[in-house]
């Protein structure tokens, strides 16, 4: 688990990929708690070492068949628990597999918004209606869904849609699918969004 203390009001939960706890998430804690957030990313994965990138399909079904959408926002719901009294805003900042479990955590009351990079499989819970300002980045390519009908379908109350050039993972430096420009586009949406939704 990273934990980043700075004696905040706010907490930002941040979810890794199928890979884990990885330099890109490590970094990415890193630039948001120099903006003087608590900052917590908690290791999902039943195991200490994150996946290579190259290791993609063995990430991904360890996930699915180890860990699992429930019980990785099962987790989550627990840290949410346990630090709500502890702070005065808490959000969720989720990439992929981390986005969907963001989704699966955004009708939790003490939620005071969510991130979600790429989170294709949210398009598995569409009936989810967040009660927090939801922002939500997909890439233009996804091979495996229609980014544009996805989109029309989470055209609800309380989320803002953000379409990026790029591939599923274009926000990771570490990664060969990185996107400078769309990442920098999205960080600066998600800092903007989180500055919002902080002093309402």
């Amino acid at each position: 688990m990273i934990k980043i203390q700075n004696k905040s009001d706010t907490l930002i939960i941040v979810i890794h990929e199928i890979y884990g706890i990885n330099q890109h998430m490590k970094s990415f804690c890193e630039i948001i708690s120099e903006d003087c957030f608590d900052v917590i990313c908690p290791n999902l994965l039943k195991r200490e070492t994150p996946f290579d990138y190259s290791q993609e399909e063995v990430a991904y079904r360890n996930f699915m068949e180890n860990i699992g959408f429930a019980d990785a926002s099962n987790k989550i719901r627990d840290i949410l628990s346990e630090a709500k009294n502890n702070y005065k805003k808490i959000f969720i900042i989720g990439f992929s597999i981390g986005a969907t479990v963001s989704w699966l955590c955004s009708e939790e009351e003490c939620v005071d918004g969510i991130v979600g990079y790429y989170g294709s499989r949210i398009r598995n819970y569409e009936e989810i209606s967040p009660r927090c300002p939801t922002m939500l980045f997909f890439p233009h390519e996804e091979p495996s869904f229609n980014v544009d009908e996805l989109i029309s379908i989470l055209d609800k109350k309380n989320i803002e849609v953000h379409k990026y050039s790029g591939q599923h993972g274009f926000s990771d430096p570490y990664s060969p699918k990185y996107n400078l420009e769309s990442t920098e586009k999205a960080f600066i949406e998600m800092v903007n969004f989180l500055k919002a939704n902080k002093s309402n």
